[in-house]
């Protein structure tokens, strides 16, 4: 689950520059999409834009947990599969790269809540924690060795009933990355796509070394201080600054943990910067479920990969950051230590 905590800033070109730069918004999968491009004119901008925008709304009919005729809800609506699924090339992409992350965060990460963020959702709808049967027949439907994939065939099986599955934490990261491939195909690669705050870029803006991304704090409706410059790249953040409910005093985040099915109840903010949406999207999920010390192992096992982790324990916050981070923020001049390089 990703929520809006990256800020996107694109830099215009200079005056007399034969690149003019354009911008457009959408709302899919429960998110406002936005796409920036820098083109010669407006058809070939409205072209790219086009593309994007149907390739997103095209995934989405695939993905969605909330569209009832989705492929993703027809397939949780045959639990448990009687025999193999076929499944489409972009869904099975989408949940061979999530089983991998799977394995590799132990369940951390996990697809099959579904279950679990249903309850949730109804949870925090009514501002009440779900019934002690109802969690408790959701975590027994939950557990990502319950979904078995074929890559030969292409196909996919859900073992126990009652599962669902949810592409929250991964879906919009791959929408993004698919955008910006159709609209490559155009001959568009000065382009950016911002899905929520999964934000995936291609080449950069004329004359410039990359987009300029600002990276949130956990303060709500605080300004970025640090950025980041993005060509060629993905960067996605997860936290629970808008998106929680308070019960009991308590404060739940709508990020799950799969292994205990409750929302996390410390406050945290994890940004990850990756070769590919799909990527910084999934793993920001699953470090926010790992915490800072299993998360940054997981981070620096993964090639290309960095990330910053904002904690915030009894009133005080703490920051963790992968080895290589530091090196991917935009230098700022600080009065106390100097230039960052």
């Amino acid at each position: 689950m990703v929520c809006e905590l990256l800020w996107l800033s694109a830099i215009l070109a200079a005056p007399g520059d034969a690149w003019a730069r354009y911008d457009a918004a959408q709302s899919h999968m429960g998110t406002k999409f936005e796409i920036v491009v820098y083109t010669s004119g407006d058809e070939l901008a409205q072209e790219a834009f086009q593309a994007g925008f149907e390739r997103i709304a095209e995934l989405n009919l695939v993905m969605s947990d909330y569209v009832s005729e989705s492929e993703l809800s027809r397939l949780s609506n045959s639990s448990p599969t009687t025999s193999p699924v076929k499944v489409s090339d972009d869904l099975f992409v989408v949940l061979a790269a999530a089983d991998a992350l799977s394995r590799r965060s132990e369940g951390a990460f996990d697809v099959t809540v579904g279950p679990l963020t249903k309850l949730w959702r109804r949870a925090r709808r009514r501002g009440e924690f779900p019934a002690t049967d109802l969690l408790q027949a959701a975590r027994a439907a939950t557990g990502f060795r319950y979904l078995r994939l074929d890559a030969m065939n292409q196909s996919v099986e859900l073992l126990v009933p009652q599962m669902r599955l949810d592409l929250g934490g991964i879906a919009k990261g791959y929408a993004a990355d698919e955008a910006l491939r159709v609209m490559a195909n155009l001959g568009v690669t000065r382009a950016i796509v911002n899905a929520g705050g999964d934000v995936v870029a291609g080449d950069a803006p004329p004359g410039e070394i990359g987009w300029r991304i600002g990276v949130a704090s956990l303060e709500e409706d605080a300004p970025p201080r640090r950025f980041l410059r993005l060509a060629n790249a993905a960067v996605a953040t997860s936290g629970d600054l808008w998106q929680y409910v308070e019960i009991d005093g308590v404060r739940y985040s709508h990020i799950l943990d799969p292994k205990t099915g409750l929302g996390l109840t410390t406050r945290s903010s994890v940004t990850i910067f990756a070769p590919t949406g799909i990527a910084a999207d999934s793993l920001a999920s699953a470090v926010s479920v790992l915490g800072p010390v299993a998360g940054l192992k997981l981070v620096e096992e993964t090639p290309q990969t960095e990330a910053m982790i904002l904690t915030h324990i009894n009133g005080g916050s703490k920051e963790f950051q992968s080895t290589g981070f530091e090196h991917r923020l935009e230098a700022t001049a600080d009065p106390a230590k100097g230039a960052k390089k």
